[in-house]
């Protein structure tokens, strides 16, 4: 049984830029190595960012090149596809 006064972390979105509860969002992580993946455990040791889990907000974030601007890095299209595959699984 959850605590009734149990803090909830939360994260921004990088594309609506809205804070949500960190369990309604997905987590994208960028290794040491330089591989860009999602990680829905949220545990995966790199830097990360988030991206709610919603169709609308994933294509305006392919859109404005969200993850590019998070990661400071060019993203393949591979890696998006990647990304949406796992938002609709």
């Amino acid at each position: 049984m959850e605590e009734p006064n149990k803090h909830s972390p939360k994260r921004m979105c990088v594309t609506c830029r809205k804070s949500q509860p960190k369990s309604q969002l997905l987590r994208i992580v960028k290794l040491a190595d330089g591989t860009i993946k999602p990680d829905k455990s949220g545990k995966a040791e790199g830097r990360g960012t988030y991206i709610c889990n919603d169709a609308i907000c994933f294509k305006q974030c392919v859109k404005k090149r969200g993850l590019n601007r998070a990661f400071k890095c060019n993203i393949s299209e591979d890696v998006y596809k990647q990304i949406e595959e796992s938002l609709i699984g």
